[in-house]
């Protein structure tokens, strides 16, 4: 697997991560890690182009599911409280304001929204439409 990571400015700057290769138990590390060093570096929106990435393992998704966590934590003030993100992820009205996917494949949108993910993380198929929604 490898990453590129770019920013692309529109209302704020989004950092675009672009992950060439499978993420799954054997590659995920890897991922966090350069998740860990965006966040530290300032990154506080984040598109995640799976263009390239024909297959999220679970471990993947937790990899994700643990960008969002982190990215959440950041602003604790000016979100919802937990409990009120958990009742909007059931009601469909929140989706996050900083986590966004791009291009995923056929076999990463099912294993995405046969985990719910979908609930809670909004996915697009063109850049410029992803970058405008942050």
């Amino acid at each position: 697997m490898a990453i590129k990571v770019f920013i692309k400015n529109g209302r704020v700057p989004v950092t675009v991560v672009h992950v060439d290769g499978n993420i799954d138990a054997s590659t995920y590390e890897e991922f966090q890690i350069k998740a860990d060093e965006l966040i530290e570096n300032g990154a506080r929106h984040v598109l995640v182009d799976l263009a390239h990435a024909p297959f999220i393992s679970r471990y993947g998704l937790r990899a994700l599911y643990r960008l969002y966590n982190q990215l959440r934590s950041l602003h604790p003030d000016s979100e919802l409280s937990e409990a009120e993100v958990w009742a909007g992820i059931r009601a469909g009205s929140y989706k996050s304001p900083r986590l966004k996917l791009l291009n995923l494949s056929k076999g990463v949108r099912t294993s995405f929204e046969m985990g719910g993910f979908d609930m809670f993380i909004e996915t697009y198929t063109d850049m410029q439409t992803a970058i405008a929604s942050f």
